[in-house]
């Protein structure tokens, strides 16, 4: 069986790929792989082994000998699910896997804007430390997490891990209702429960019923000094709006490891207001990506090949 890995260079360095070797007779690996490669580098594969890598119904139609497509994350949507159906093309992804990183990146975007830490750096950086009157700078006022109510999307694997963290930090947690389900689910909305919130942190998926899901108005309900954190996906949010809340006063402070387009080669508003004087941190979808977040891909990935292979 030969098995071909698509885009490993989206997996980072030093990560050891013997478990995927130890599952089948051949693996060839590809940094990356353009569209214009595919029928080549897959002709004689019964395995693909994709990240972010498009396959559509013209490129799987192409490829009569593929058997199965690991998914090398939880997401789908670059795999033609339907034509895959079709043509007797099992898909198989991994969840899970990075749990513990990107519930530790979530913390570390609540603390760094519960303390103003992008504010008190810029100031430090342009020396006004050293100009001050007394040993220390206090100009923005911080926000000190015990006893403050932390409010999340997403009661799933990852939204519980983070609960568990900021609890440990004294903080009060509720989860909102399912986004688009909240007539038939007993928690209370997040429309209700937002002007409550001095955090608000989002671990749902990107869907119909989230998109934009705190946007202008949801934002005008928030008390003026909460904070936004969004782990989740790009466009949850409406970035605008809430940059506009963010340099209007009326939110504390915004924490976000995504985008709607990633990378994002044609800029970003909130790219062009990290020059300003706000306490706003983007971070470049990374949150997931501890050495052993990435490796448990590659364990998931082989678990998935041999039970496949056992069915």
């Amino acid at each position: 069986m030969k098995a071909v890995i698509l885009d490993a260079a989206s997996l980072g360095t030093q990560i050891d790929l013997s478990p995927l070797r130890d599952c089948v007779e051949r693996l060839e690996v590809h940094a990356h792989s353009p569209a214009a490669k595919l029928p080549e580098r897959l002709a004689d594969a019964e395995v693909a082994i994709v990240n972010k890598v498009v396959m559509d119904a013209a490129i799987l139609e192409a490829l009569p000998e593929l058997r199965l497509i690991c998914v090398l994350a939880t997401g789908t949507n670059n795999i033609d699910m339907a034509a895959a159906e079709r043509l007797g093309i099992e898909v198989r992804n991994v969840t899970a896997y990075g749990t513990a990183s990107v519930a530790q990146h979530t913390l570390m975007l609540m603390l760094a804007l519960a303390n103003r830490l992008p504010r008190y750096q810029r100031d430090v950086a342009e020396g006004r430390w050293g100009e001050s009157p007394f040993f220390c700078l206090m100009d923005h006022p911080t926000l000190q997490l015990e006893g403050k109510q932390l409010v999340i999307v997403g009661q799933g694997e990852l939204g519980s891990r983070v609960a568990d963290l900021a609890e440990a930090f004294g903080m009060a947690v509720t989860f909102a209702a399912r986004p688009g389900n909240e007539a038939n689910d007993s928690r209370p909305s997040l429309a209700a429960l937002a002007p409550q919130a001095d955090v608000i942190s989002l671990h749902c998926p990107l869907s119909d019923a989230t998109r934009h899901l705190v946007d202008a108005a949801l934002l005008a309900s928030v008390k003026p000094g909460a904070l936004l954190i969004n782990c989740a996906r790009g466009g949850i949010i409406d970035e605008v709006a809430a940059l506009a809340a963010l340099r209007e006063g009326r939110l504390g402070g915004l924490g976000v490891d995504v985008l709607p387009v990633e990378p994002p080669r044609e800029g970003h508003p909130l790219l062009d207001a990290l020059n300003e004087k706000l306490n706003l941190v983007v971070t470049p979808h990374n949150a997931w990506i501890s050495p052993e977040a990435r490796q448990r891909i590659v364990d998931l990935t082989a678990e998935n090949l041999r039970r496949w292979h056992q069915a």
